[in-house]
């Protein structure tokens, strides 16, 4: 009998939970923050919920996985050792549970965690159909080992390369691999290939199961970048047990509550897409976009303690921003202003420009160039004479920048270059959103690109240590 196993995608944070079933009792896989997604599913299924499980306590999003449980009276299975305060039914390395006719095989796979389990999906014959990996394997690469702090990447990374490799002596070749991670996310070391695959398809294209340990964690920790600083709240909320959520509508503020959120250093966070904020925006408000990866970049820059208030002209798209805020352990902006901007008396508008104007902006003393991309993206190609600060720096760094010159911004699709010119804008800087992504370089054969990277060799890509 083969269990029919349904993907809920996240895309905004790269992440994937799983509902599986045998057409009467369910088992939920690493559910995200907003649990109605999979209660829904159970409804559709006609399936009743008999466990939940987490392969780790994950870094990037705050777990719906106990509120879950409780509501069904499920089983929440949870690594013995993981010093959570809440009550789960604890499990251990090869512990076999009952789920409905079928089973899952808890597998110890550290690497992402020290922690992580991954769980291998048995049939009511009692063979493997599939496997849910977490944070280990992901389809053509592993977990990022970092998470914890740099002391402990390189022997995560070694514990990461033989987790791969066990699941893949352990399970025959046709088994299918369900990570959560690698869709996207920055819980991934390196970029995945595809949305599916096998043991089969990882034995030949997952690094971990084609180089040496010792190249492996050479190559894992060189090729690391940083995450997201939201991180740091992710564990210690997983670990005492995050509650439920309310998703019900924002209180609604006048333009005169939003401009006085403004003077006193609140965050409006205007989500309409990049192109309507740079036509027309209230002064002081940040563009951060529902249509790209909102909670990601926004989490990443946003001080937690800070007062945060959203905009839009859409209230469909506040609902939205508020699930997407949840994942994160952003629980409830503090209220939402709704409608078109004709109520303001002084909008303001940003310049947009392409990189055809920008052969000429270098050439330009008045300008100043600034790519808003991480290490990694800049090392790999940039535009020679341009200045460099990655996007979650730039709040701190902008008394570097010259008060006296038009600062043109950049990233890898414009989407963060127009949040980088909002959070200028706000510092009192004269910004320029270059609105194009940077691919469109290739076509302008003008300008100077640097290919590679000069800085070979690995290096701690953050000092934020994550409680996993």
């Amino acid at each position: 009998m083969s269990l029919k196993i349904i993907n809920i995608d996240t895309p905004t944070l790269g992440d994937r939970s799983y509902l599986t079933h045998d057409g009467k009792t369910a088992l939920v896989v690493d559910p995200q923050r907003d649990i109605d997604r999979v209660q829904e599913l159970l409804k559709q299924e006609g399936v009743d919920l008999g466990a939940v499980v987490e392969t780790h306590m994950h870094n990037d999003y705050v777990s719906g996985g106990l509120v879950l449980a409780k509501e069904y009276g499920a089983k929440y299975l949870v690594h013995e050792q993981d010093p959570v305060t809440f009550e789960r039914q604890s499990v251990k390395d090869e512990e076999i549970v009952p789920v409905g006719s079928f089973a899952v095989q808890a597998l110890h796979t550290p690497g992402h965690t020290f922690t992580h389990l991954s769980y291998a999906l048995l049939t009511p014959e009692n063979s493997y159909q599939g496997v849910f990996t977490g944070g280990s394997m992901l389809h053509g690469s592993t977990g990022r080992p970092d998470l914890l702090g740099w002391d402990h990447a390189e022997t995560l990374a070694r514990l990461q390369h033989g987790s791969a490799n066990r699941l893949a002596e352990l399970l025959e070749d046709h088994v299918s691999v369900h990570p959560t991670h690698g869709f996207g996310s920055f819980c991934a070391a390196t970029s995945t290939s595809g949305t599916s695959s096998t043991i089969a398809d990882e034995k030949r294209t997952n690094p971990a199961l084609l180089f040496t340990v010792d190249d492996f964690v050479t190559q894992t920790l060189a090729g690391l970048d940083a995450f997201p600083s939201y991180y740091k709240y992710m564990g210690p909320a997983n670990h005492a047990g995050p509650g439920p959520i309310d998703l019900s509508e924002l209180d609604r503020m006048s333009s005169q509550e939003v401009l006085k959120a403004i003077e006193v250093g609140s965050w409006v966070v205007d989500i309409r897409n990049r192109d309507g904020w740079a036509k027309a925006h209230v002064p002081g408000s940040l563009s951060f976009g529902l249509d790209g990866s909102f909670a990601t970049y926004l989490g990443w820059v946003f001080p937690y303690e800070e007062k945060l208030y959203l905009l839009s002209d859409k209230s469909e798209d506040i609902k939205e921003a508020q699930r997407e805020l949840v994942r994160i352990g952003i629980e409830r902006p503090l209220a939402a202003y709704v409608g078109e901007l004709d109520e303001f008396e002084n909008l303001t508008s940003t310049k947009a420009v392409t990189f055809n104007d920008v052969v000429e902006a270098l050439k330009d003393p008045n300008i100043l160039v600034l790519d808003v991309r991480r290490k990694s993206e800049r090392d790999a190609s940039h535009i020679k004479g341009t200045s460099h600060i990655p996007l979650h720096e730039l709040k701190k760094r902008t008394e570097e920048l010259p008060k006296d010159k038009e600062i043109w911004v950049h990233c890898a699709g414009a989407y963060r270059a127009a949040a980088a010119v909002g959070i200028l804008e706000k510092a009192g800087l004269n910004a320029v959103l270059i609105n194009e992504p940077y691919d469109a370089t290739l076509k302008v054969k003008e300008l100077p690109i640097q290919l590679g990277n000069v800085d070979a060799g690995p290096v701690a890509p953050s000092d934020q240590e994550v409680s996993a």
